[in-house]
């Protein structure tokens, strides 16, 4: 079995013909789970969740317009998992849960990518990193992590570690390793599931996400995983799910959790 349940149609089109374009991509792929998760900043109906400049330049969608994508899409027989991934923002949880709730997605993933004002995965902020201190960014960042997990609205936290994108890593090992045991025990404690994505191989810092000692702790800690892709076009739809599939193996999974309309169920891994 294999998943690839975080996608995004920002490139193109609300259209079933965009949609298709992924779809087919997954079918060839032999993908039998594959959702699309548009960032849910891009949605008019989550400017109380999460707002600031450049956020806000980026907000031209409506989410009935998404919704009825989708019911097109399985009214046209295509098979695809409804979802979105919402930037975990803190202090605004009633807020998020109340926007989840009136959506029947399939799964939920929550991300991080602002720790305050800084967009840590963005070009335009790029230069915040030798401005800023790193361990700082890091601690606020996994501080994140740990109450995205104990806030128990995700079904997924997406690429776990992303704070690593540019290559800015603490030298200290045990610094480190101290933010990745405290962020898996809070999501062992959850119902949030871990990606191994693939994104990472196509960003600067040229790995998979999470990093091999963050994933060995989730393995040990019993936290479930997904696949995924992050595509933001089809090309890019189950890229280098061979090389995920062998990290997983290597961490010691032998299983992925599928979901479907908030159920979930555990796989083989495949």
């Amino acid at each position: 079995m294999k998943t690839d349940y975080h996608n995004h149609l920002e490139k193109g089109e609300l259209t079933l013909d965009y949609l298709k374009q992924f779809t087919d991509q997954a079918k060839a792929k032999d993908i039998e789970h594959f959702g699309i998760s548009e960032h849910a900043y891009h949605f008019y109906q989550t400017k109380d969740i999460l707002s600031n400049p450049w956020v806000d330049a980026r907000r031209y969608y409506d989410m009935e317009d998404y919704v009825s994508l989708f019911h097109q899409a399985w009214d046209a027989n295509i098979d695809v998992k409804m979802s979105i991934e919402m930037d975990y923002t803190p202090g605004n949880h009633q807020e998020m849960k109340h926007f989840i709730e009136q959506y029947d997605f399939d799964y939920v993933i929550g991300s991080i990518h602002w720790v305050g004002d800084f967009g840590i995965d963005l070009a335009e902020f790029r230069a915040e990193w030798d401005k800023r201190d790193l361990y700082d960014t890091y601690r606020g960042y996994y501080d994140q992590v740990i109450t995205l997990a104990e806030s128990n609205l995700f079904d997924i936290v997406g690429h776990l570690d992303l704070v690593k994108i540019f290559k800015y890593v603490p030298e200290d090992e045990s610094f480190l390793l101290e933010q990745y045991d405290r962020a898996t025990t809070a999501l062992a404690n959850s119902k949030t599931c871990v990606e191994i994505s693939t994104a990472g191989l196509r960003k600067p810092v040229g790995e998979l996400y999470p990093d091999p000692r963050l994933l060995k702790m989730c393995y040990d800690k019993k936290i479930p995983i997904v696949l995924s892709s992050d595509a933001h076009e089809p090309d890019h739809v189950g890229a280098d799910f061979d090389q995920a599939i062998d990290f997983a193996k290597s961490a010691g999974y032998t299983s992925l959790m599928t979901f479907e309309k908030g159920k979930r169920k555990e796989v083989p891994l495949g």
